[in-house]
């Protein structure tokens, strides 16, 4: 999980907001209880915070508000998206494989950070997908690299998507109740000894 699979979500979720820009995003989407704005717009908040958090240290550094505002045009949030995805992706590449940075479940390193932010990029335009009538379906490749460094427990099956988004509480998955419950695995791989 590098900089390069950041760039190759954020080009698959970009390419499928594209294809909507012209429905309306003030639509709720199911469950979730945010418009599509604010779902899409909220994805780009998590990137920022997640490059800062990394390039900042295992500290928290929490002194400043950062948020993109649900109100711009669709076309902006998709180009917002895209944007925070690079910078996201060159604090990944710019920092050393043992640096770690602090989130709220825990020190990660940079593959950690990349994950967390293909995994806010995948299941939210999953998200804004359902809220506007289209289904999200992306390179198998992405949501399985994304379960192998965050969900390391939870097999990627035929339909790495449908994996991911069982994950993170979306949806139940061949007789699995959907989860109530979940945490991403923020600490390195190979701090437990499973490989990186």
């Amino acid at each position: 999980m590098d900089g390069a699979v950041v760039r190759a979500v954020a080009r698959e979720c970009g390419g499928f907001l594209d294809g909507l820009v012209g429905a309306d995003w003030s639509a709720v989407v199911p469950e979730v209880g945010w418009t599509v704005a604010a779902t899409v717009a909220h994805v780009s908040d998590c990137l920022l915070y997640y490059s800062a958090d990394l390039a900042a240290g295992p500290a928290g550094l929490r002194v400043a508000e950062v948020r993109v505002l649900p109100s711009s045009p669709p076309a902006d949030l998709v180009r917002a998206v895209r944007t925070t995805a690079a910078v996201l992706a060159a604090v990944v590449e710019g920092r050393p494989p043992d640096a770690l940075g602090w989130h709220p479940w825990g020190l990660s390193d940079a593959a950690g950070f990349a994950g967390m932010g293909c995994d806010e990029m995948l299941v939210h335009t999953h998200d804004a997908g359902r809220g506007l009538g289209a289904v999200f379906t992306p390179d198998p490749a992405l949501p399985a690299a994304v379960l192998r460094r965050l969900f390391p427990d939870v097999p990627p099956g035929d339909d790495p998507m449908a994996a991911l988004l069982w994950a993170n509480g979306r949806v139940s998955l061949g007789g699995r109740p959907r989860r109530e419950e979940w945490r991403w695995r923020c600490a390195p791989l190979d701090a437990a000894g499973s490989g990186s």
